[in-house]
């Protein structure tokens, strides 16, 4: 049996300061997704804890701490729950459109607002009209952008209010990156309508699971991934399910005990 794809080779990057967690330093592995196997390749890599960014999938490897834990929902298992249901009602206006992985002006001022107003100083603060059609465009796998817009009036589109890059996986959807107007007091929770379109439109399409990247426990920046069960963790022997113990941190079990 010939495998579809050559064995990849694999890089590690110089160690640099954790954007999640104090005093720790982050290294990544990578490798380039190139060829006409590239969607293959990065569904198997995918399966083992990897991300897509433009033509290469990473995933952390550093030294001492295995804090970054890649997670997925289980789609066919999914249900909201009460908070959920009235955030999916009260947003069931906003129109929804998968498009061509194809960057617009109108989806990087989005960007912008957005960085402003969540990321302000963040690693992409500086991302110009060129990085930003890069991210966008430059995926070698089944990529598209998924724009959430308020209801057209009269023919006219309405305004952009939200978007996600999302892959197209052969057993899920992997959510490269979403943005959304996070100032607009009028649609709170709008990041978590994102996550539950993606998961209900994965269950619509037979998919099993939606990618939402890596929870670190102690980052209350990754808090939110753990709202949305069933969710699967990728440990040492592979996926489980993830527990409520799993929630509590070293430092609330040592006081629980004092």
């Amino acid at each position: 049996m010939t495998a579809p794809f050559r064995f990849p080779r694999f890089f590690v990057t110089s160690p640099a300061p954790c954007p999640y967690l104090p005093d720790r330093q982050e290294r990544k592995v990578f490798t380039e997704l190139t060829g006409p196997h590239a969607n293959e390749l990065n569904d198997a890599l995918g399966r083992i804890g990897f991300r897509r960014s433009q033509g290469v999938a990473y995933r952390p490897s550093c030294a001492g701490c295995t804090a970054c834990v890649s997670v997925r929902v289980v789609t066919d298992e999914f249900v909201p729950n009460a908070t959920q249901r009235k955030l999916l009602k009260r947003l069931g206006d906003i129109e929804v459109t998968a498009c061509k992985a194809w960057a617009t002006d109108e989806q990087f001022q989005l960007l912008r607002r957005y960085l402003g107003t969540r990321h302000p100083g963040g690693g992409m603060a500086g991302m110009d009209e060129d990085d930003y059609a890069d991210m966008i465009e430059h995926s070698p796998v089944n990529s598209v952008i998924v724009e959430y817009r308020e209801p057209s009036v009269g023919g006219v589109q309405g305004a952009l209010i939200g978007a996600c890059l999302t892959d197209r996986q052969a057993d899920g959807l992997s959510m490269v990156y979403s943005f959304f107007a996070a100032d607009d007091a009028a649609r709170p929770g709008f990041g978590n309508f994102i996550i539950m379109d993606h998961i209900l439109r994965a269950r619509d399409a037979g998919l099993p699971y939606v990618y939402l990247g890596y929870w670190v426990k102690g980052s209350p920046r990754m808090e939110y991934k753990t709202r949305y069960r069933p969710l699967e963790v990728l440990g040492p022997a592979g996926w489980r399910r993830l527990e409520d113990a799993d929630l509590v941190t070293k430092a609330a079990r040592v006081a629980a005990l004092v």
